[in-house]
């Protein structure tokens, strides 16, 4: 049996060696709590061991951001400082990598005025939207990865002591990521085997839409012509491979934005900016939420929603199967990059241009026209379950099924 201190290694090598593969001469970015620093430095050590010339740290805060929140002045959630948005675009263009670290506590906003939080990452999001045009046509390599915090420790362990819950996150982190495993790498090189299969599958059927049926769920999606498929690894416009996310047990697509009917009720919380939405239906028409109701976080989805004209559509449509191993784990993550690979999701705001073909040589208004959503938002919201049931449309109407009781059906 491994201990901690090499799976914590296992881990740092992971993200530098198959996250974001960092090459010789590269710079690496790492975004990451000041409570991550002792695993911050492990990320250095290990990207100066692969070749890295610089490694570049950018540190938050969980408490220095609730202190903000709850005593700087109205005008100050409307600002974003344009340095940060210009250096990270200037490192992008410059062919640096980007690790990001989340470990924020799901509830460390809560009682915050929603305003306050929706006019605070609308400014990010639209500071940062150069920045994002790199990230989401993977013209650069990028991974997002998480370690624990007291905090989200607590919440997703509320009956154990504090050092107890820590070290219980850890050990499902590290089974989650591989980090565990006799060879971490080949374990990652066949479960990236796996998720190519899929997605091979996928690209093959052509479909011209997903009809979503389960409790509460009855949508059908429609994905744009030349929609591409993709899951696991990802290479970047350099020609290198790299791991966007870990854990990820996903294959996914982007839909078309005018074409999404029905409506879906979310069957994990959902963690947005500190603050916690579930219990909600979303109702769309030609591709827009046209109405909501949500048991707890109403008034922060709706501001969600109204980010920009894009946030109420999709941008993402992902397949996670029933039996995924975070499924089976049984473990409520309360953290997107967790409880998305436990369900079947789908993500309002802006797409991956790499999801269509062409898409990451094409002009803002050409992807609008290929069927792609642009935000400055990008929300992953988890809507499967075992009950549900998926059907591909062909473009004849022909329809076959996909997923049958929250499995593939093939």
């Amino acid at each position: 049996m491994k201990t901690f201190e090499q799976k914590l290694h296992n881990y740092a090598k992971l993200a530098v060696d198959k996250g974001v593969n960092i090459q010789p001469g590269q710079t690496l970015v790492i975004a990451a709590p000041i409570d991550a620093a002792p695993f911050v430095r492990r990320l250095a050590e290990a990207a100066y061991d692969a070749g890295a010339k610089h490694v570049y740290p950018e540190w938050a805060d969980d408490e220095l951001t609730k202190i903000k929140y709850e005593k700087a002045p109205e005008e100050a959630f409307h600002e974003f400082p344009s340095w940060r948005a210009e250096s990270r675009e200037q490192l992008a263009r410059e062919g640096a990598a980007f690790i990001t670290v989340k470990s924020t506590d799901p509830d460390l906003l809560k009682g915050v005025d929603p305003d306050k939080i929706a006019n605070a990452n609308n400014a990010a999001g639209a500071a940062m939207e150069g920045f994002r045009d790199y990230i989401q046509a993977d013209r650069v390599s990028w991974l997002v990865i998480s370690t624990p915090s007291a905090g989200w420790a607590k919440k997703v362990f509320p009956d154990e002591p504090e050092d107890r819950a820590i070290d219980l996150l850890w050990e499902r982190i590290f089974s989650a990521v591989r980090a565990d495993t006799e060879d971490p790498v080949q374990a990652w090189d066949e479960h990236n085997r796996i998720l190519r299969a899929k997605v091979d599958w996928l690209n093959t059927k052509k479909y011209k839409s997903l009809h979503y049926t389960a409790p509460g769920t009855d949508l059908e999606i429609g994905l744009p012509d030349g929609h591409v498929w993709a899951g696991g690894g990802s290479t970047n416009t350099s020609g290198v491979s790299f791991i966007p996310n870990m854990p990820t047990e996903e294959v996914f697509t982007a839909p078309h934005k005018d074409f999404v009917n029905g409506h879906v009720t979310n069957t994990k919380p959902l963690n947005y900016g500190g603050s916690v939405i579930d219990q909600f239906t979303l109702h769309f028409k030609d591709g827009a939420v046209t109405d909501m109701e949500a048991g707890e976080g109403e008034e922060t989805l709706r501001h969600l929603i109204n980010s920009d004209e894009g946030a109420a559509r999709l941008g993402e449509v992902a397949l996670v199967p029933h039996s995924s191993p975070i499924s089976q784990s049984g473990i409520l993550f309360f953290n997107t990059l967790f409880d998305e690979n436990a369900s079947n999701h789908i993500a309002l705001g802006s797409a991956y241009a790499f999801c269509v073909e062409n898409g990451p040589e094409m002009s803002k208004e050409e992807k609008e026209q290929a069927g792609l959503n642009t935000s400055i938002i990008h929300v992953d919201f988890m809507i499967g379950n075992e009950n549900m049931n998926i059907d591909g449309i062909l473009p004849d109407g022909t329809k076959e099924p996909v997923f049958r009781n929250g499995e593939w059906a093939e």
